[in-house]
C-alpha cells in the first residue's frame, strides 16, 4: 500500500529545499569553466542540501531523504525553465567574470 502521507511529507519538503538549491547552484555555477559538469553538480548538491534539510528541519529519516534530494533535483529543473531569460546562463557569467 503506498503511504500517501509519507509521500505528501516528502514532496512538500522537495519543493522547499528546490528554491533554495536553486538559489545556490545559480550563484554557485559560475565558478564551472564548462556547463556540462552542471547537471551532476546540481544532482549532488540537491542529494547532499537534501539530508542536510531534512535533518535539520524535518522528521524525514535517512532513506526518505535521498528522495527529497531527488525530488528537489526534478523539481529544480521546472523552476530552472520557468525563470527561462531571467536567469543568466552559464556563458553569460563566464563573459561577465572576464570582464570583471
Amino acid at each position: 500500500m503506498l503511504k500517501l502521507s509519507l509521500l505528501q511529507k516528502v514532496l512538500l519538503t522537495s519543493i522547499s529545499l528546490s528554491a533554495v538549491s536553486c538559489t545556490f547552484i545559480q550563484k554557485t555555477k559560475k565558478y564551472f569553466k564548462h556547463s556540462k559538469y552542471l547537471t551532476v553538480y546540481s544532482l549532488i548538491v540537491n542529494i547532499i542540501m537534501g539530508l542536510i534539510f531534512c535533518k535539520t528541519f524535518s522528521t524525514i529519516n535517512f532513506p526518505e531523504s535521498l528522495w527529497v534530494g531527488l525530488f528537489s533535483f526534478l523539481g529544480a529543473d521546472t523552476i530552472y525553465k520557468s525563470l527561462e531569460g531571467k536567469l543568466l546562463t552559464h556563458d553569460d557569467l563566464l563573459r561577465k567574470k572576464e570582464k570583471i
